[in-house]
């Protein structure tokens, strides 16, 4: 009885500690995942076609180039759309789940230079690829600031 009260307070404490770790921005995603999951009725969304880059477009979009590891998912390609970063993997898996809601294959990777968690929505052998590809996921969720800033990943 007393191994188990102790073992109680001994993971209370390690919850509480581990929440507050990253509060401010736990508490950021948290609001804006809720606020994503109850949304007040179902918006209907009408997709265009999203027009494909040119040469010259493409050659301009932005890469980062990380040494990655797939922690949640079955793997990437070379190039990756990432929408969310978190310090705390569960952030990265609840992002995880919700774009496998609606479709997407996404995976969690961490990068080990800073220990950061990235969400990769979807995957592509080309630049090419995944610059269009990246275009359509932002003309999908016109709302959601955090995903308009989606970038592209170089997996090294």
């Amino acid at each position: 009885m007393i191994m188990k009260r102790n073992l109680f307070i001994l993971l209370s404490a390690v919850t509480m500690l581990s929440l507050s770790a990253c509060k401010s921005s736990q508490n950021a995603y948290k609001e804006a995942y809720e606020k994503a999951i109850q949304g007040d009725e179902p918006k209907t969304v009408v997709e265009e076609p999203v027009q494909n880059q040119t040469k010259s477009e493409v050659a301009n979009v932005t890469v980062r180039e990380e040494k990655v590891t797939v922690v949640s998912g079955d793997g990437i390609k070379a190039y990756g759309i990432v929408c969310g970063s978190f310090s705390l993997k569960a952030n990265a898996d609840a992002l995880r789940q919700k774009l496998i809601g609606d479709g997407y294959p996404a995976v969690v990777v961490v990068n080990e230079a800073g220990k950061t968690y990235r969400v990769v929505v979807a995957s592509y052998d080309t630049k090419e690829q995944a610059a269009d590809a990246r275009e359509q996921f932002k003309a999908k969720y016109p709302d959601n600031q955090d995903f308009q800033s989606a970038w592209l990943l170089y997996r090294k």
